[in-house]
């Protein structure tokens, strides 16, 4: 069903549209600039100013967007042991469970997520040592670039972890995935989390 106060055009292409989509709503704000996004799995946005964002646009200003933009992952570590593909040389975080994978684009194998789509993203971590005297860094890297860092290094206690987050700008195909920069986990890799969400898009 179409808004009565959806122009023309818009009305038409959302009718066509309505074939192939289960739900296809058309809105124009009272501020002609700034669209009315609602969520369907089709969605015709009438808009007098469109943005480039990957929607398919045309010169009337009507654009259209899936709306199966949501991106969220949260994976953890549920054993202690170090991957049996883990060199000694390497300084990945691996997690072995997957506990939500919205979109799909967090890689259990390599524990690297990788954005599907520019924007505003939250990331949050923590990495627990287990009976271990060193101090352990650990670094969020967005590709080959640390962002931030969290320490444990309290000597005295069985468990401590290394936490973090940080909401970040991140662009199309950027990798991002946790390193072990200093010291070693020693079999802390249980209850180790990483997780994420796409805020909003740019």
């Amino acid at each position: 069903m179409v808004p009565k106060r959806c122009p023309g055009p818009c009305a038409m292409l959302a009718l066509t549209l309505l074939v192939g989509c289960s739900v296809v709503f058309c809105a124009l704000g009272q501020n002609e600039t700034e669209p009315i996004v609602l969520e369907g799995k089709c969605l015709v946005v009438c808009d007098s100013s469109p943005s480039a964002d990957g929607a398919v646009s045309s010169s009337l200003g009507i654009s259209v967007r899936s709306a199966g933009a949501k991106v969220a992952f949260s994976a953890v570590r549920g054993t202690n042991h170090e991957p049996s593909d883990m060199s000694n040389t390497s300084t990945t975080i691996y997690f072995d469970q997957v506990l939500v994978n919205i979109g799909n684009h967090f890689d259990l194998k390599a524990s690297v997520f990788l954005a599907p789509r520019r924007g505003i993203y939250s990331f949050s971590f923590h990495v627990v040592k287990v009976y271990n005297r060193q101090t352990i860094q650990v670094n969020l890297m967005q590709n080959d670039y640390p962002v931030i860092s969290a320490f444990a290094g309290d000597q005295d206690v069985t468990r401590e972890a290394a936490s973090n987050g940080v909401l970040l700008m991140v662009e199309r195909e950027d990798r991002v995935h946790l390193k072990l920069e200093r010291g070693t986990l020693m079999g802390g890799w249980k209850y180790s989390t990483f997780s994420g969400f796409l805020v909003f898009p740019l």
